[in-house]
């Protein structure tokens, strides 16, 4: 199974609220995926198959090896499904 990992800076908030979107949208896909909400520090030692998360926060976590949606808008779930369907 795919792993999706939501991240922000303090992995609360905002990733929470992305994390729901992110399954809705997966659900919707008609794909499956165990997705899960981190901060930045967290995520750079667990694996993912992505890694999502505003261009700011996530920037530093693509390090070429990884697979990372920079997102321009956490909310906008148009971006976010297109982040979905070319990365997953």
């Amino acid at each position: 199974m795919k792993k999706v990992l939501v991240v922000c800076g303090n992995g609360l908030g905002s990733s929470m609220i992305v994390e729901m979107n992110v399954k809705a949208i997966l659900k919707d896909m008609g794909k499956d995926a165990e997705v899960s909400h981190t901060d930045l520090t967290t995520a750079k030692t667990e694996q993912a198959d992505l890694y999502l998360g505003s261009e700011d926060i996530v920037g530093s976590l693509d390090d070429g090896s990884r697979n990372v949606a920079q997102l321009q808008n956490l909310m906008d779930k148009n971006e976010l499904r297109e982040a979905l369907e070319q990365r997953l």
